[in-house]
């Protein structure tokens, strides 16, 4: 299943106001990742039954940029 580009997530600052803030592009993977974990979820579970996990040595010195 893949990610969205844009959202938007609810939380508060440090001065305890709740706040809206907006990620794109990379950021939007990277941080719904992590709110996967804070809801127990890993990779593996987003993963389509027929998936399968890609071993790292298949990634290394691709020199490809990540596409969107």
């Amino acid at each position: 299943m893949s990610r969205h580009l844009l959202i938007e997530v609810e939380h508060e600052d440090l001065g305890g106001n709740r706040t809206v803030t907006t990620f794109m592009k990379g950021m939007a993977r990277l941080v719904a990742h992590e709110v996967d974990h804070l809801g127990g979820l890993l990779y593996t579970d987003r993963m389509p039954q027929d998936g399968r996990l890609v071993p790292i040595e298949e990634y290394q010195d691709q020199g490809q940029p990540w596409r969107y």
